[in-house]
């Protein structure tokens, strides 16, 4: 005889646990996966390489950083999420994404039992923006989707307006005549 054991995660979907970032923006919580995390520094670290830009097209964007030889855009996580403007002390350099997104503080690092799915109600741009939601402590969590920051056309356009790369420009200057 073969008995079937009821298993609610798989009810549910492959939900599984998972370490995740929680920060701060304007005194709300988030997520965001920890792997997605490349490196967390000061605002004040990145400051002497930022390159300012202006975008109307992409307000939430006002500066570009060099990092690895690759141009990463600063999206200030305020004007994203629409929430009041603070100064944000810390950024998060997101691993497969050109984006460093600027946050107020990081309250820990822990890992969530799963991920649910967002409920219909979020019906706007917000599906983009959140992966789904995390019930941890008695509270609700959105848990961010790093590819929801800057779409592909947002991404062309701030590189169409972007300074060329140092490194670039260096290699071709010495190919290219005069």
């Amino acid at each position: 005889m073969n008995l079937t054991v009821f298993d609610p995660a798989k009810a549910h979907g492959a939900r599984r646990p998972e370490q995740v970032i929680f920060f701060i923006l304007s005194r709300q919580t988030f997520a965001i996966a920890a792997d997605a995390v490349k490196e967390i520094r000061s605002t004040d670290s990145l400051a002497g390489a930022a390159i300012e830009i202006e975008s109307p097209e992409v307000a939430k964007v006002r500066h570009a950083v060099e990092r690895s030889h690759r141009t990463y855009y600063v999206v200030n996580g305020c004007e994203h999420f629409h929430l009041p403007v603070s100064r944000p002390s810390l950024a998060l350099v997101l691993r497969q994404f050109r984006v460093v997104l600027l946050v107020d503080s990081v309250e820990r690092i822990a890992e969530i039992p799963a991920v649910y799915p967002l409920p219909l109600a979020f019906s706007g741009e917000e599906r983009f923006w959140y992966r789904g939601l995390a019930y941890v402590d008695d509270r609700i969590t959105p848990v961010i989707h790093p590819a929801g920051f800057l779409s592909r056309e947002q991404l062309e356009y701030l590189d169409r307006l972007a300074p060329p790369r140092r490194d670039l420009q260096q290699r071709t200057e010495g190919v290219i005549p005069a």
